[in-house]
């Protein structure tokens, strides 16, 4: 075969070559090896699909539905090329009775449209919108392993791993981002065995090439330079993306860009101070040098002060996970949450916002109920000891190694705790405000209620030379 890509050469029987594949794929389900003439791009696909524990019996799950999957869509960004998809593919699909569908990244189903006759025949193997059809998921399939190989691909008939889509033919190709040239996704054409032909291929490669070149067009009116990214989920230093240069920040760097890009309109200086520092003694000349610092690792421009903002919109992955959670996207959230926000900072602000954003999404996820968000959060590091998620997890799939954890925990929750030692009331010996037995240094402890006009944090006590 002169194209690797192409599953079936103009001129061959597709009736006989769907035979020979048959009888190759229950050789390699059996006995694990692939006769010829399997093509090596779909001999790999088979190997990988059975390390993957992809079984030729199985079928596709849906991942995304109702408000998760309508919040995904609109957020991702080949919702904006997908008029452009359709005005290319969509009569074509109609016409030859085809399914034009757009996956992401992920071989997630975004899109699936076309003749509605054949849109009921491949709903009956989840070929659906929400439905997960990864390589590692149903095996080969033409969405599934091209963005696993990031390659226009073409598989017909019994290319297929799973048997219950073997009466199919199918080919896609990747979509990039045309800043980054990361794989966004795939378009795909799917059908009968009519799209068996080199062209179907070239089709969608075609499609694919124009959707990037729409999306270069789209790019909002700045400058790629001006895009700024800023990843605080799951790290201690978070990183910013600004400029083509990817910066790790420092920790309290870190916080102030969270806290700044979470208000645009800018902070005062005493307004970041008591967002930053829960100990009094610290000035504000010390704030004004962290802000010196910070603008001489961020570049000219970036930011300004009077009052402390950036001078471009931000978009933080903090931003991504509490959007999603509003529109009720719990899924697509929980995908979107790397970990508790800047773990180790204790400053003030980012202590109330990595609760909040930790608490609203377990709650989201419990009330959800579903068994694999709920074991997704559970083992993981910050969720091994989640008491109320392994009671949730417990409840909707109570296997054996879950209902040992949760004895473990419930175990550990009943234990006798150590008594706290009680120190003595040392003069000059520093103690923690507020425990029995300690000194509380003057202008510690609780602190008055903020006045009129006054951000809730904001310090107490001592008049103080202004931050700005």
């Amino acid at each position: 075969m002169t194209d690797p890509w192409v599953a079936l050469e103009p001129g061959a029987d597709p009736v006989e070559r769907a035979r020979i594949l048959r009888r190759a794929h229950e050789t390699f389900t059996e006995a694990g090896t692939v006769p010829r003439p399997v093509r090596a791009v779909v001999a790999d696909s088979w190997r990988r699909s059975a390390r993957a524990g992809v079984g030729p019996d199985g079928g596709a799950s849906v991942e995304l539905t109702d408000g998760d999957l309508g919040a995904y869509r609109a957020e991702h960004p080949l919702a904006r090329v997908m008029p452009l998809c359709r005005e290319l593919m969509g009569s074509f699909a109609l016409d030859g009775e085809h399914l034009l569908a757009v996956c992401d990244a992920h071989g997630r189903l975004l899109w699936v449209e076309g003749h509605p006759a054949t849109r009921r025949q491949a709903g009956r193997m989840n070929f659906v919108p929400g439905a997960r059809w990864a390589e590692s998921a149903v095996g080969t399939n033409a969405p599934g392993t091209a963005v696993a190989l990031d390659r226009p691909v073409q598989v017909f008939s019994a290319e297929h791993f799973v048997r219950r889509v073997q009466s199919w033919t199918c080919a896609a190709a990747p979509v990039h981002d045309p800043r980054t040239g990361r794989v966004l996704g795939a378009v795909d054409i799917t059908g009968g065995d009519g799209l068996a032909h080199p062209h179907s291929l070239a089709f969608v490669q075609a499609v694919a090439r124009a959707a990037e070149s729409q999306l270069a067009l789209l790019d909002p009116g700045m400058p790629a330079e001006d895009v700024v990214e800023l990843s605080a989920l799951g790290r201690d230093e978070a990183t910013l993306l600004t400029a083509g240069r990817r910066i790790r920040l420092s920790r309290r760097h870190s916080e102030i860009l969270v806290l700044l890009a979470r208000h645009p309109e800018g902070l005062t200086g005493d307004e970041l101070l008591s967002a930053l520092y829960d100990d009094e003694s610290v000035t504000p000349v010390t704030l004004r040098a962290e802000l010196t610092r910070l603008r001489g690792v961020l570049g000219p421009g970036l930011l300004a002060s009077r009052p402390y903002r950036l001078t471009v919109r931000v978009e933080s992955d903090v931003a991504v996970v509490e959007r999603r959670l509003e529109s009720g996207a719990v899924t697509a959230a929980a995908a979107a949450y790397a970990g508790p926000l800047l773990p180790g900072s204790r400053a003030p602000a980012v202590v109330r916002l990595r609760r909040r954003l930790t608490d609203g999404l377990r709650a989201a996820l419990i009330a959800r109920g579903d068994p694999d968000l709920l074991a997704d959060w559970a083992h993981a590091p910050w969720g091994e000891d989640d008491l109320d998620v392994w009671r949730a997890l417990a409840a909707v799939r109570p296997t054996a190694p879950v209902r040992a954890r949760l004895a473990a925990l419930d175990a550990e929750l009943a234990a006798p705790q150590p008594e706290r030692v009680r120190r003595p009331d040392v003069p000059g010996l520093p103690g923690l405000p507020g425990l029995p037995g300690q000194q509380v240094p003057p202008g510690r402890g609780i602190r008055p209620a903020p006045g009129p006009g006054r951000v809730a944090g904001s310090r107490a006590g001592r008049p103080r030379p202004s931050a700005t």
